[in-house]
């Protein structure tokens, strides 16, 4: 949606959205303009997040004097149509932003047909380059009963609340539900593959949060995946596990008879600057697999409109971003693992704190704060902040600022903390819990590597120059042959755009990248192909 905004109302392009008609569950025909983050992602899931703390704010409230006459009771339909309510605004709201800012609207499942041409039910439309953002679907274990199961859509629209409930995943979207429907007061089973929750996370927060969502009644089952799933006469199901695989993403879009490269998982393959292999057709969003996360998506629809409209080819920054999963407690990071940190670094300083919150000292409850800072030892910039807690997500956004702009961690301990507050323990960790240092045969060649490096970039540099020189003498002797002082002006200006053109083809394509977003940003007519079918 940002990409097409932008597009049309700052650079003036023609552009469309094809979208399905709105259903707070999506399927091959109902979507909604929003798409997952609006309707089947962040928004109702946060506000599920919202409802099933309250539940643990009661336990706590007794150890501050609190006392109820009966145990509180939650109204799950209420829950449900007042979510709803909340996603037809939003829907009203996402559909007159496109409006005002210029862009058509067209109602239906789309297709890709060929490079520049999008079927909607049955209806072509052409354009110079389609954007591909249909996020990603969840995936279902092909086994016996699976008819029986719901996904993370269906799971954010149940018509009453589950008395016990299995969640197969152990990645942050399954903690995430695990938590919301643990707050309301379901029995919740968690099955996972792997040893521990939370794959690609750092080691000590896979075990902090596993163990502050035990202490809240979950229950994890580990290297475990369904193996069945039966029906009882009763309505009683029944999950049978064993080991077995799951699949991932899924399209149907038409974009393998266009010649749209996936990788082995069904995620479009694109290259730095968000282009398929298909010329006129881009991608961002989860349905690449790079960073899936909204804000990430948008960040990669802006670098995109200014490639093709701005003329100035921008690549997508990973670099330092932020995310977090709101589990119960919640995880907020940024930057580097300590496993990353030094692989790339070497020498890395770790500061970790793991305390009880002021706010858990009178409730009674087991609740706790872990924090972890990793800074590069021969810099001091702070490369890594990792935190499971109450208000995580909330305090990283504010230190992601920090990471990105290379702040050292003797900025850190000049900052004056706000007291008393959990936030206030980033600023105050002063000694190292460890220091990781690479040894000297690691050391040399780490700085082979880099030398390495060094010379074949000035072995590059060196052939460009050559290169350079080459044609411009070739071109001064053609020009003197010829013996005409204005014809020989005109010829080395073209001998000059050739060197261009040479050098934009050694680093990729992307002078032929550059002369196409010149032409495009001419274009009166773009469509943006925007289906989102398929979430997380």
């Amino acid at each position: 949606m940002r990409a097409s905004r932008v597009a049309a109302s700052l650079y003036g392009a023609r552009a469309a959205v094809c979208e399905m008609p709105f259903a707070t569950v999506a399927s091959d025909s109902l979507g909604g303009v929003g798409g997952t983050c609006v309707l089947r992602g962040c928004v109702p899931k946060k506000l599920l997040v919202y409802a099933s703390k309250y539940s643990h704010e009661f336990e706590e409230s007794r150890g501050f004097g609190w006392t109820y006459d009966t145990d509180p009771k939650h109204d799950w339909s209420t829950l449900m149509t007042n979510k709803n309510l909340e996603l037809k605004r939003l829907v009203r709201v996402q559909t007159n932003m496109l409006k005002n800012s210029g862009v058509t609207i067209i109602e239906g499942r789309g297709k890709v047909v060929d490079p520049h041409t999008v079927s909607v039910d049955g209806k072509l439309y052409t354009a110079k380059n389609i954007l591909i953002a249909v996020g990603g679907r969840p995936s279902m274990p092909d086994i016996p009963g699976i008819e029986h199961v719901i996904d993370s859509d269906a799971a954010l629209d149940l018509t009453s609340r589950p008395e016990k409930i299995a969640v197969v995943g152990g990645g942050y979207i399954a903690l995430e539900f695990a938590g919301i429907f643990n707050g309301l007061k379901s029995g919740v089973h968690v099955f996972i593959r792997q040893k521990k929750v939370l794959r690609g996370f750092y080691e000590e927060v896979r075990d902090f949060v596993a163990d502050q969502m035990s202490l809240r009644g979950i229950t994890f089952h580990t290297e475990e995946t369904p193996q069945a799933v039966t029906k009882s006469d009763d309505g009683l199901l029944t999950l049978k596990t064993n080991k077995g695989s799951i699949n991932g993403f899924s399209h149907n879009l038409g974009l393998e008879e266009v010649g749209v490269k996936m990788d082995k998982h069904g995620a479009i393959v694109v290259d730095e600057f968000s282009r398929t292999s298909v010329d006129s057709i881009w991608a961002v969003g989860d349905v690449t697999n790079r960073v899936n996360l909204t804000p990430v998506a948008l960040m990669e629809g802006g670098a995109l409109v200014k490639t093709i409209f701005g003329n100035e080819p921008t690549k997508p920054d990973h670099s330092a971003v932020p995310s977090a999963v709101f589990s119960q407690p919640p995880i907020g990071q940024v930057g580097l693992t300590e496993e990353k940190a030094i692989e790339k670094y070497g020498d890395v300083d770790i500061y970790t704190s793991n305390f009880r919150p002021l706010r858990a000292t009178l409730s009674g409850l087991p609740d706790r704060v872990y924090m972890k800072v990793i800074v590069c030892a021969n810099t001091d910039k702070v490369i890594g902040v990792h935190m499971c807690g109450e208000d995580a997500p909330e305090i990283i956004q504010g230190i992601a600022i920090a990471v990105k702009a290379g702040l050292r961690k003797q900025n850190f301990d000049a900052t004056v903390g706000v007291h008393p507050i959990t936030a206030e323990e980033l600023v105050t960790m002063r000694n190292p819990t460890r220091k990781v240092r690479r040894d000297a045969a690691d050391k040399a060649k780490m700085k082979d590597e880099a030398t390495s490096q060094k010379l074949e970039a000035s072995a590059f540099t060196y052939a460009l120059v050559s290169s350079f020189i080459f044609v411009v003498i070739v071109a001064g002797v053609k020009v003197m042959c010829r013996k005409i002082r204005a014809f020989r002006s005109h010829q080395i200006s073209q001998a000059t755009r050739i060197i261009i053109v040479c050098k934009g083809g050694l680093f990729g394509d992307s002078t032929t990248r550059v002369h196409h977003c010149s032409v495009v940003s001419q274009s009166s007519h773009i469509f943006i192909y925007n289906s989102v079918l398929v979430h997380h």
